[in-house]
């Protein structure tokens, strides 16, 4: 008995090793990872399975009842004769791993072969394999996390099971009973232990290939977040020779090359200096890669690399996509040709899909800037029509009375207006200048208020060099002027705060004027405030632009009563707000 359990011990080495070379079969490794198998992945692993069983078949031993000896491989039984065997193992990691319908199918065909071998257990062998299929589903779990000890109670369990059916099934009884005698507990041991193995062998190439792409991910991701500051530009030279250094020195190659439909625009690595400009052929397999967006791969020959400063032999080509249009390509040198592996190129696929998203996203930013500069600059645009007019009307009262202040208002106009138009061009402005812009505009208004209108400044001088949004301050001056003194006729007081704290600046227009609606108050922050005199839009600008530039917190607030309004915000710039005015 213990001569038998160490042969059949031997046999089942045979049948892990086996197992070690299924393991390399994509097929394999991807049933392991899904929870669902389609129709013909079921039938491809059930006949899988089946051919792993019939290899444990032939793998065992001849055993003679009425001599009690075995034949080291299984052959042709006569009457008297059985297998001892490790055709179990197959099956039971069948069910573990495939469920009923692989574990059941591939104990079918497993014991419909072992029956048309013969023997007087080929009845009771070809249903206990059967059943073994059935006994290993149902300890199946989706998660595929088998414990070895569970592979080894059911590989036990399902041989066990076998020498009962042997018993009930097989004739002579007399003979029946010896077999078990003989073969029983090896076989049971066997394939619970091969049971083991075969799952301990499969459990450890797939955790070695998690760990290659765990690593495979933590190197993509790292490559991703040198890569991104790089590609917001676009596909240009300086981020392409960027992009290709970070690759080259975090994946350890031979050379890496970006280029565009047409040229090469950074190539790292060896054979530097024989790469800036692609022969007939190279460039023919980029043309390739372009056209059919795959990858390619090239050898020695095709990328003429004959040079023997320049030692390399193989090339992998992905193309680079922007929104669905190949832009250019992205090319992988080696050494060897037998660098050109799958894992190459699933590393290469998915370095090609991140940049190529990078690009996108770097895209949309610009998109999304250049619409947000232009929003800008046409709010900055807007010049109230009414005070233009209400200002000419006044300027063409005072040419014949009062020339010299009719010449004093024009120069203020000139200034005003060209402030104004060049406020369009420019995404920020100083306080200083804002400041220059609200003093112009007041200096306008003198005629019209004479000595109803007295304006007080509270300015830190700090304050003035901070950047903001042009035309800022003179819409919120304006409203004030236009709604908050509209029915006052004397003491109209307006003041004009800028403070600078540690962080912050506080810009503040507040007046002494007939106040506003705590609704209106509100609405400014919401959406444009219907009027048909004054400054109904502005102050709904004023706030959009704020909002677009820096945020939420920048907003408007408004503090009115009868006695008045203050109108104020705050701004404070963020380091990431620092480097986008800058």
């Amino acid at each position: 008995m213990f001569e038998l359990l160490i042969t059949l011990v031997e046999r089942v080495g045979i049948i892990v090793t086996i197992a070690f070379v299924l393991t390399r079969f994509r097929f394999f490794r991807k049933m392991f990872y899904q929870n669902q198998l389609n129709r013909q992945q079921h039938l491809t692993a059930i006949l899988f399975f089946a051919f792993f069983g019939i290899i444990g078949t032939y793998t065992g031993l001849n055993v003679n009842t009425d001599s009690l000896q075995f034949n080291r491989w299984a052959t042709d039984l006569m009457s008297e004769e059985a297998i001892a065997n490790a055709r179990v193992i197959g099956i039971v990691i069948a069910g573990l791993l495939g469920g009923p319908k692989v574990g059941i199918g591939a104990g079918v065909i497993a014991g419909v072969h072992r029956f048309t071998l013969g023997g007087f257990t080929a009845i009771a062998c070809g249903v206990a394999t059967m059943i073994a299929g059935i006994i290993a589903s149902l300890f199946y779990k989706k998660n595929k996390r088998i414990k070895l000890q569970t592979a080894f109670f059911v590989g036990a369990i399902a041989e066990a099971v076998q020498m009962l059916v042997i018993l009930a099934l097989a004739r002579p009884i007399e003979q029946a009973w010896a077999l078990v005698n003989l073969i029983g507990l090896p076989m049971i041991l066997a394939n619970g232990i091969g049971s083991v193995l075969v799952l301990l062998v499969i459990k450890s190439v797939l955790k070695e290939e998690e760990k290659a792409s765990a690593v495979q991910a933590q190197k993509t991701l790292r490559i991703a977040d040198q890569t991104l500051t790089h590609l917001r530009n676009g596909l240009q030279i300086e981020a392409a020779e960027a992009v290709c250094r970070i690759i080259h020195k975090e994946l350890n190659t031979s050379a890496v090359s970006i280029t565009n439909k047409t040229a090469i625009l950074a190539h790292v690595g060896l054979g530097h200096d024989h790469h800036q400009q692609e022969n007939p052929i190279q460039t023919k397999i980029t043309a390739e890669t372009i056209a059919s967006g795959k990858i390619k791969m090239a050898t020695a020959e095709s990328i003429h690399c004959t040079n023997p400063d320049c030692p390399l032999e193989a090339v992998m080509i992905a193309p680079l996509k922007e929104q669905g249009e190949i832009i250019g390509t992205l090319k992988f040198y080696f050494q060897s040709e037998n660098d050109l592996t799958n894992v190459n190129m699933e590393l290469i696929t998915g370095l090609s899909s991140m940049i190529s998203h990078q690009l996108e996203i770097g895209q949309a930013e610009r998109v999304y800037q250049l619409a947000k500069e232009a929003e800008i600059k046409a709010l900055q645009a807007q010049i109230h029509p009414h005070f233009l007019f209400n200002t000419l009307n006044t300027i063409v009262s005072l040419i014949r009375l009062h020339p010299g202040k009719a010449r004093k208002m024009l120069i203020s106009l000139s200034h005003f207006i060209r402030q104004n138009l060049s406020a369009t061009t420019q995404k920020i402005t100083t306080l200083d200048q804002e400041l220059k812009q609200v003093q112009a505009y007041l200096s306008l208004n003198e005629e019209r208020f004479k000595d109803k209108l007295t304006v007080n400044y509270q300015i830190d001088e700090k304050a003035l060099s901070e950047v903001i949004p042009p035309l800022t301050l003179q819409p919120i001056v304006e409203n004030a002027i236009m709604h908050g003194f509209k029915d006052k006729e004397s003491d109209c007081v307006l003041e004009v705060t800028m403070k600078k704290h540690p962080d912050s600046v506080y810009i503040g227009i507040k007046d002494n004027g007939m106040g506003m609606s705590e609704e209106a108050a509100n609405q400014i922050r919401q959406a444009p405030i219907d009027s048909t005199s004054g400054n109904g839009l502005a102050l709904y600008n004023v706030n959009r632009r704020l909002r677009i530039l820096f945020g939420e917190e920048a907003l408007l607030q408004v503090r009115t009563n009868e006695e008045g309004t203050n109108i104020y915000f705050v701004l404070s710039h963020k380091e990431e707000e620092k480097q986008w005015i800058s």
